[in-house]
């Protein structure tokens, strides 16, 4: 190995003693510098004017004729080598003597493979130079699965089942959560991230992970496409995901850290005991946790707990009252009557009247219905289980409908409420008729042919005939009519009485005499 040449600082110390006259064993005893290198110096001193010289300039006078440095031509062509082979070190299978046997290749008196070696790692180490990054409390939760995973015992088959570990950390602070489970699908990713926040009390503004499936479904450097998981996520608690570059691991460097972190504070102290259930990894990951961000770092009075709760848990963001649910997604094609039916329950669900034939997103879980044209929301329902129901909102309807709508009482409670002022009968006849058809015009019209009935017959007769349709096996405004119209409803219909078909088509007994 080529030895290294002297400071800038010695040189000039060199160059003052031999001006002022020194000899060159005063010269060793003062700098000491062995007696060929200060004669190897000395003679480029020979013939030259230094006093009024710059540093820079001595430089370029002593540096670059030093051999030490290897500013030749053979060190030009291996940093020229060097720019364009470097990067193949991270291909599979690549290594520095493969590069070191190509170079030999085709420069024959190339560089020894240690000088080679010795080379690159100062060539690389100029390259690679990292950047410190400052954290702004609360402003970011960094996430990531550790590569290795962690192990119990399956009690019923005696196999050893693998673990993924998930992990989270506040980069201001540092502090770290971590938790187990069987996969990294998204309904385990939906679990590992309430925990976490759970865990912090708080959500941070912007949540920041690599380009895992589950997360991203189309990397990019710029603009990644993010999962439906993300974004309601997102619209629930109030914040943004990111997505690091592809294969650029330094971009959430302290997740990645704590990882190995995860390691040596937890893995390495329960390595020694055996678990049978995923629970019991859990709950004593948990107890690792604790001494891990209890523990003051070092030199420092602050754990990450502490540092947490005193500078940044108040950055962050709160935690919503209710807890996040998945929602399930479909699109849809607004019907001409303004409504996307739900084809899990038969369901009919209004959205203003101008999105008629537009495609539409729809979410939906056990409590609501939000539908959603062009990533806006456009109408939100609450969800009902009653099978064959129209929710229908006032201000989704046409100006002309609901001029028809308030003239003719053509709402549900409306027709309910007037049938119950008439009888009991009369109510129930009317919720069957509410319920026969899916189109809430049809039934509407009949139910209000049913109650005008009552300013023709009046409200007795008119309770008197539903109760007598009642006792067969439909209810609609035809057969009330007719019991009214033939004077059925004044005749006692005994329990042995089987219901009798009522039919303007139905011959009498005097069409046979």
């Amino acid at each position: 190995m080529a030895s290294q040449p002297i400071t800038m600082e010695t040189l000039l110390e060199v160059i003052k003693l031999s001006e002022s006259g020194c000899k060159i064993k005063e010269i060793i005893g003062r700098t000491g510098l062995a007696r060929n290198t200060i004669r190897k110096y000395l003679r480029l001193l020979e013939d030259r004017s230094l006093s009024s010289l710059l540093p820079d300039e001595l430089a370029a006078i002593f540096y670059e004729s030093d051999h030490t440095t290897a500013r030749n031509e053979r060190y030009n062509q291996l940093i020229v080598h060097f720019k364009n082979c470097s990067s193949d070190l991270r291909k599979t299978g690549v290594t520095r003597e493969l590069l070191w046997v190509e170079y030999k290749e085709t420069i024959l008196d190339g560089y020894s493979y240690s000088q080679y070696c010795e080379h690159l790692k100062h060539f690389l180490g100029r390259r690679d130079v990292i950047m410190h990054l400052e954290h702004i409390p609360g402003q970011e939760m960094m996430i990531d699965f550790a590569g290795d995973k962690f192990c119990f015992i399956d009690t019923e088959t005696g196999e050893l089942v693998g673990c993924e570990v998930f992990v989270a950390t506040l980069p201001f602070s540092g502090l770290t959560f971590c938790v187990a489970v069987y996969r990294q699908r998204t309904q385990y990713v939906l679990y590992c991230m309430g925990e976490a926040v759970r865990y912090f009390g708080r959500i941070s503004k912007i949540v920041l992970g690599d380009n895992m499936k589950t997360l991203v479904t189309r990397t990019d450097r710029y603009e990644p496409d993010f999962t439906e998981l993300c974004h309601q996520l997102s619209q629930h608690y109030g914040n943004v995901f990111q997505a690091a570059r592809p294969a650029k691991p330094r971009d959430k460097a302290m997740v990645e850290n704590h990882v190995k972190i995860i390691y040596r504070q937890v893995y390495a102290p329960l390595r020694n005991i055996t678990f049978y259930s995923l629970e019991g990894i859990n709950a004593a990951f948990r107890e690792r946790l604790e001494v891990l961000n209890n523990k003051p770092y070092k030199n420092s009075s602050f754990s990450r707990l502490s540092l947490y709760e005193q500078q940044e848990k108040q950055h962050m963001l709160p935690l919503p009252s209710q807890v996040f649910v998945m929602k399930k997604k479909t699109t849809l094609t607004v019907q001409r009557n303004y409504h996307v039916q739900l084809w899990e329950d038969h369901h009919y669900y209004s959205v203003p009247y101008i999105h008629a034939g537009q495609k539409v997103s729809v979410l939906y879980d056990q409590r609501t219905v939000e539908i959603y044209l062009h990533h806006e929301r456009i109408a939100i329902h609450q969800r009902t289980h009653q099978r064959s129901c129209y929710h229908t909102q006032t201000e989704h309807m046409t100006s002309s409908h609901k001029h028809v709508a308030v003239q003719r009482g053509f709402t549900k409670e409306d027709f309910l409420l007037k049938a119950e002022k008439t009888g009991p009968s009369t109510l129930a006849a009317i919720e069957l008729v509410l319920k026969s058809s899916f189109y809430p015009e049809q039934n509407y019209k009949s139910c209000n042919g049913v109650l005008m009935l009552e300013k023709k017959y009046g409200a007795e007769r008119l309770e008197a005939a539903c109760a007598r349709v009642l006792l067969g096996t439909r209810v609609n405004y035809t057969m009330i009519r007719n019991i009214l119209h033939n004077g059925m409803d004044k005749q006692p219909a005994g329990p042995e009485d089987s219901p009798v078909l009522i039919h303007d088509n139905i011959r009498g007994s005097q069409h046979y005499q």
